[in-house]
């Protein structure tokens, strides 16, 4: 059991990454990758927020939707939690740590309808049926592998930005989507090995 748990939770975050692989979260991904400490913020406000909601999203599925046949509503019941998560942790950022909330911005209230969190929750709880402890651990995992995704683009970002030898057309955020691919073909090379 604990082996396939940690293939599984490598496998979440190189080979079946949430933003390279199923191209899931795009938007923070590219809105929030301009500078390296608004980037790691937003992976770990991610982070934390998947092992959470995906934690609490499994307790109310298993123990509330199932027992009542309710769990058609497993959707609107997971973002609910998600919301409910997402303010807490804005709540937090902006009394604790106002200089990541403003460079957060906009991308912070995001990740509520962030569909690499939704569709983490739905993955793991539903569809797979995992247990409590591989729903813990893919949801870290998942959430490690935007933190990787996410900070290896802001580094990229932070070289070609300065970079004179781009053509004066492909500056900005051209660069970034052909950047963005290029790192998804390279991930796409593990997905034969490890899941």
């Amino acid at each position: 059991m604990t082996a396939s748990l940690i293939s599984v939770m490598f496998a979440a975050v190189i080979s079946q990454n949430i933003v390279l692989s199923q191209y899931q979260g795009i938007c923070p991904f590219l809105g929030v990758s301009k500078k390296m400490s608004s980037a790691a913020g937003m992976g770990f406000a991610v982070i934390f927020v998947l092992a959470i909601s995906s934690v609490f999203c499994w307790l109310v599925y298993n123990y509330i939707l199932l027992p009542l046949e309710l769990d058609y509503l497993y959707t609107m019941a997971f973002i609910l939690v998600i919301a409910s998560l997402v303010q807490l942790l804005e709540m937090v950022l902006k009394r604790f740590s106002p200089t990541l909330y403003s460079a957060l911005g906009v991308y912070l209230p995001l990740i509520t309808t962030n569909c690499a969190i939704l569709g983490t929750a739905n993955s793991a709880v539903v569809y797979n049926s995992y247990n409590f402890l591989y729903t813990f651990g893919v949801s870290i995992a998942t959430g490690v592998g935007f933190l990787l995704a996410i900070c290896l683009l802001a580094g990229i970002r932070l070289k070609t930005d300065n970079a004179s030898e781009i053509p004066k057309c492909f500056k900005g955020f051209p660069i970034t989507l052909v950047t963005a691919a290029i790192m998804a073909m390279a991930f796409a090379g593990f997905s034969g090995i490890l899941g």
